[in-house]
């Protein structure tokens, strides 16, 4: 095989891995990082105090037209899981807080919004793009694949 016809072999194997929607498997069991930051009021949240329970952490900016798109579906996990024990809560990515808090307040966000200032947040959970939701349970990431997060919700909080 040549060295040209191996690049591709492994770049079409590696592509394969990250696009296909099983490759979420590969983040099972890998613990979810430890953070603490300030939400758009000035309280603090900590992760730390939420290692039992079951968080969906949601990044994403006011800039995002697909998160913007995407609010009337994060309202409907809130509502529909909440009060079955979910903890929810946005993550806005470098971002004043003063347009976050406008920009919770005009989209009625039902949910807390952290203010992930410096990017650390982001960074430490591998965030490429946003949307992204990240699925926490027992301080372990259950998914990154946003398609799978409403069918994991069902499966952690069934009727």
């Amino acid at each position: 095989m040549t060295r040209l016809a191996r690049y591709f072999f492994v770049a079409a194997v590696v592509a394969a891995a990250v696009l296909h929607p099983a490759a979420d498997r590969c983040f099972a069991q890998e613990r979810a990082p430890l953070f603490g930051i300030r939400d758009i009021n000035g309280r603090i949240f900590s992760m730390n105090d939420h290692g039992r329970k079951t968080v969906l952490l949601v990044f994403g900016t006011t800039w995002c037209s697909s998160c913007r798109s995407e609010i009337p579906y994060y309202k409907e996990i809130y509502h529909t899981y909440t009060p079955r024990g979910l903890v929810m809560v946005g993550i806005d990515i470098q971002e004043a807080q003063g347009k976050v808090a406008r920009f919770a307040d005009r989209h009625k966000l039902p949910y807390r919004v952290l203010l992930d200032e410096t990017g650390a947040v982001a960074a430490a959970y591998r965030i490429v793009g946003v949307p992204t939701m990240v699925l926490v349970s027992n301080g372990v990431v259950v998914t990154r694949n946003y398609r799978q997060v409403n069918g994991s919700l069902q499966k952690l909080f069934p009727k």
